[in-house]
């Protein structure tokens, strides 16, 4: 009967039902596959962070590719830093599914993806197979995977940001400086309010991680299509979101003359839809509480942006 836990009445925008949609419980899945793939980014994000943040002892010669992937330095390293990265990541991926479960959703558990370079992994995301039908569930499962990471993120940093030591002066020739996003610069003076004028902080490979989960939570928050920002948006200002959303995706490019990673983010949500696709309730208004959440969302996303997350000093 309509109500039930499989079905959904929809409503159309006069308030008259217009039919019933009846969902079919999630089938079984590959666990064994999420499995892997988590351990192989385990791995392939502690090989990168060993090799980056590694303090090898002054004078070590490495024999072989294996004394140095196995060196205790390096073993450390690139644990303080894979650890934490995959608990953020994971923590924004399970907000997704455990949103999708609460709406009877057809999901997936979260895939990650390994990668031999840059951080050691593409990230992670889920696969919903069942649309969309009401506000209220697009703005649940976009909204939970940046508020669930987030949060996981912010104890992270703030281990992180302890761990760091401060230095008066950077060191010269070739340094890769990280912007700061608000949430940073709050943590770092909190906790390390004593760093001198020109000088910076030699970030922790935790602290590292919690950066990269920041910008993350910020780069999904983006205002695009099938985005988390996207959906958010659209639960939240319905066509309004359809209207603004190719003048945002110009002040995305023109960010790119800072960054040329935002241009990569604009081609990325040209593929995916700039402008959010209609679903049947795009009238209708969230409750209050959702309101509240897609607010504090917006506040998120403004602590974790920066124009120019990544540049480097001559």
């Amino acid at each position: 009967m309509p109500g039930s836990d499989l079905e959904l009445e929809i409503i159309g925008p006069d308030g008259i039902p217009v039919g019933v949609v009846r969902r079919p419980p999630p089938p079984p899945q590959r666990v064994w596959l999420h499995i892997l793939l988590l351990v192989l980014t385990l791995a392939s994000t502690t090989l990168v962070g060993g090799i980056a943040f590694g303090d090898l002892p002054q004078g070590f010669k490495a024999h072989s590719i294996w004394d140095l992937l196995f060196h205790p330095a390096v073993v450390r390293a690139g644990f303080e830093f894979s650890l934490p990265l995959i608990v953020i990541l994971l923590a924004h991926e399970m907000g997704h599914y455990l949103a999708c479960r609460y709406h009877r959703l057809d999901a997936t558990l979260p895939f990650f993806l390994p990668v031999p370079f840059g951080i050691g992994t593409l990230g992670a995301f889920i696969r919903i197979r069942s649309p969309f039908l009401t506000k209220r569930e697009l703005f649940d499962v976009g909204a939970a995977g940046p508020l669930a990471g987030f949060v996981v993120a912010l104890p992270v940093l703030f281990a992180g940001i302890g761990l760091s030591a401060p230095v008066a002066v950077l060191p010269k020739g070739g340094v890769m400086i990280f912007g700061e996003p608000l949430a940073f610069k709050a943590l770092a003076w909190l906790v390390h309010p004593d760093v001198p004028p020109g000088g910076d902080l030699m970030l922790h490979p935790t602290g590292f991680a919690a950066w990269f989960g920041l910008l993350v939570t910020a780069l999904n928050l983006l205002p695009f299509g099938q985005l988390d920002g996207g959906h958010i948006t659209y639960a939240l200002f319905g066509r309004w979101q359809r209207r603004v959303a190719w003048p945002l995706l110009v002040v995305l490019i023109v960010l790119g003359f800072w960054w040329a990673g935002w241009w990569v983010w604009a081609v990325i949500a040209l593929v995916m839809r700039v402008r959010h696709p209609w679903i049947p309730d795009e009238a209708a208004e969230l409750d209050p509480r959702r309101r509240l959440l897609g607010w504090i969302c917006v506040v998120v996303f403004i602590l974790c942006f920066t124009p120019e997350p990544i540049k480097i000093l001559p």
